[in-house]
């Protein structure tokens, strides 16, 4: 009897174990000799017909490949110093079909076939929209903004098992589900993009959760909810006319990424003797006195010490990082990227990389991070110049940091003959080494920039002047989420974690939902429904979006600009100085002489007379004329 029990107990046991083989897709022995598959799986139909799949595994470059499909021609499998892995290149021709394509892996009288998914495109029509000056930003740092599920803030197994909301370096829980509940919240400011800060794998021992770390490139971390909740945020963003911004690091991953734990080379990053850091000076890059060493470290040298820097100018490093990011516009419907870090990559991969993208995508959005220092250096890296330049990196747009100081100056700087005001008037008037400047996203905090609000000393009219100037001059405005509630604090030169405060209201239990116009102060709700009306109305006013600007040089510390086309014309007047100041128009009749009345914006008062206007101290009125 124990015998024929101990025979039926085995048999159930292997019949077990077959089913969930089965089940997994892979045999044993593919689960065995192919750990990793990147990417995951690919489309026909695609412009370039080149692919590169890395395969990963004990000795797998023992094997060889050969691959047998309509429409496919097996160009070769490169084998490198790591004998764990083999590049296989293919050709997908416009023949091919969707399907599995057998890639065969043979060692002597073994073999096994791996079924690699070729998948059918889905139609482009209002998939991939791009971004343009019509679109208004929310940025969001999916950790500190909402959790709408509890139960995926530990993931047993990950390296970082910890929530401790009082400690700004620790994740504290939020998530795709919370951001995809507050929908509604968003849309009302009149926002047309989210830009999420990176949500793939940050399987890091430490500080996982601002997303800079990433340790697997195809998967979005299962903290957030993975790839299922990030498909459905997109797709309920889109329905409330929300475009979707990836952001994208090019420069560096997390040291705990698995590729870079059994490096397929030892050039896949930048190596040195000791750890050697970036330098962060942009302007090597084109300084015709850098020396060689300063321009070497500022591109090899490492972000951080859990940041290895990749190695872009070899083209394998180059092709996975292309084609990772062709893989997520594919597979999500992403519209835009913001490159992270993006001038510390390597300028021919830049260039490189580029082309691929737009040649695949036309209609598609990017813009990059240039923290740097000057518009020349600025501008260095925008990829629609008017300057001559030794690099082209076809980007469309770019963190304008200029504009960021020159707010800041104009908000506190004393007025002077470059000073205080006069920084934003120079810095528009050296727009013509741009193309397109209103491409540019413009912004007044971000994720490693202190608060808005404390850098205008929480005066709620130095605060509303800037909100409103980022409402109405060119470009892309970008708002930090929590802007709108008066969210402050300075960076502390610690890494930026106070800067990424929760949200209140977006925890279960959180003693007041801010979220709520009755959880805000009356404080807050005056910045929350300024932000919003003007959000509202910058979202269907064609003039600021597309129309022209034309600035009038500050005089007594007051600044005037227009945005105008044939039909519209809004009036922007900045009154910088710490009283009251009523302003004679006789100056501006160049664009005024055909206006008598104003409304202004947002609060729908109007004036009957304009030729003088009164204008409080450290503010801004935006003005619509009418005749």
């Amino acid at each position: 009897m124990d015998k024929v029990y101990k025979i039926t107990a085995c048999r159930f046991l292997l019949s077990l174990a077959l089913v969930v083989l089965m089940l997994s897709g892979h045999s044993y022995a593919q689960q065995k000799v192919i750990q990793k598959v990147e990417p995951p799986n690919w489309w026909v139909g695609m412009k370039n017909t080149s692919l590169q799949i890395i395969l990963y595994g004990p000795s797998l470059s023992e094997y060889s490949v050969s691959i047998d499909y309509p429409g496919v021609q097996f160009t070769g499998a490169i084998q490198v110093e790591n004998p764990n892995y083999l590049f296989v290149n293919v050709e997908i021709h416009k023949t091919a079909k969707a399907g599995k394509m057998p890639v065969k892996l043979s060692k002597g009288k073994r073999s096994l076939i791996y079924e690699y998914p070729l998948l059918e495109r889905e139609g482009f029509e209002g998939r991939i929209l791009g971004l343009d000056a019509s679109d208004y930003i929310y940025l969001i740092m999916p950790d500190r903004f909402a959790n709408g599920d509890p139960s995926n803030d530990i993931v047993q197994g990950m390296q970082q098992t910890t929530i401790d909301r009082n400690d700004d370096y620790q994740r504290h829980g939020g998530d795709l589900k919370g951001i995809t509940e507050k929908l509604d919240y968003i849309a009302d400011l009149g926002v047309t993009a989210i830009w999420l800060n990176p949500v793939q794998e940050n399987d890091q021992p430490s500080e996982s959760y601002h997303g800079y770390a990433i340790t697997d490139l195809y998967n979005v971390d299962r903290r957030f909810g993975g790839n299922e909740a990030y498909l459905d945020f997109i797709a309920k963003a889109r329905s409330k006319g929300i475009k979707n911004v990836m952001d994208v690091i090019h420069n560096h991953v997390g040291d705990r990424h698995w590729i870079i734990q059994d490096l397929p080379f030892k050039d896949f990053v930048h190596q040195h003797d000791e750890f050697t850091r970036t330098t962060y000076r942009a302007s090597t890059q084109f300084d015709p006195y850098a020396s060689e060493a300063d321009h070497k470290i500022f591109t090899d040298g490492w972000f951080d010490h859990h940041m290895p820097d990749l190695n872009q100018s070899h083209p394998m490093v180059a092709t996975w990082l292309t084609q990772n990011n062709i893989w997520w516009i594919e597979y999500a419907g992403v519209d835009a990227f913001r490159l992270d870090t993006y001038a510390y990559s390597d300028k021919g991969f830049l260039e490189s990389w580029g082309k691929a993208i737009m040649d695949e995508y036309p209609q598609f959005g990017m813009f990059g991070e240039t923290w740097v220092h000057g518009v020349p250096t600025q501008a260095y890296f925008h990829g629609n110049t008017n300057i001559h330049k030794d690099f082209d990196g076809s980007l469309p747009g770019l963190t304008d940091f200029q504009l960021y100081y020159a707010i800041n100056e104009a908000m506190n700087g004393n007025f002077g003959w470059t000073d205080g005001v006069m920084r934003i008037y120079y810095t528009l008037s050296h727009d013509y080494v741009y193309k397109d400047p209103s491409k540019n996203v413009i912004f007044l905090d971000n994720h490693d920039l202190s608060r808005v609000y404390s850098v205008a000393g929480e005066d709620m009219n130095k605060f509303k002047m800037a909100i409103a100037w980022l409402m109405t001059t060119r470009g892309i405005p970008n708002l930090y989420y929590g802007t709108e509630i008066l969210i402050k604090n300075f960076d502390d030169h610690k890494g930026g974690g106070n800067l990424r405060k929760d949200f209140p209201g977006g925890w279960p239990g959180d003693e007041v939902n801010k979220f709520a116009q009755e959880g805000r102060t009356d404080l807050e709700n005056e910045a929350f429904n300024y932000v919003r009306g003007l959000g509202q109305w910058r979202k269907n006013k064609d003039v600021v979006h597309r129309g022209k600007l034309m600035q009038f040089i500050p005089e007594d510390n007051v600044y005037v600009y227009f945005r105008y086309n044939n039909e519209d014309c809004v009036m922007v007047i900045m009154n910088c100085k710490d009283e009251e100041t009523t302003l004679d128009t006789k100056r501006f009749a160049e664009r005024m002489q055909s206006y008598t009345k104003a409304t202004i914006i947002p609060s729908g008062e109007s004036f009957s007379d304009i030729s003088a206007i009164k204008i409080d101290r450290k503010s801004t009125l935006i003005l619509e004329l009418n005749k």
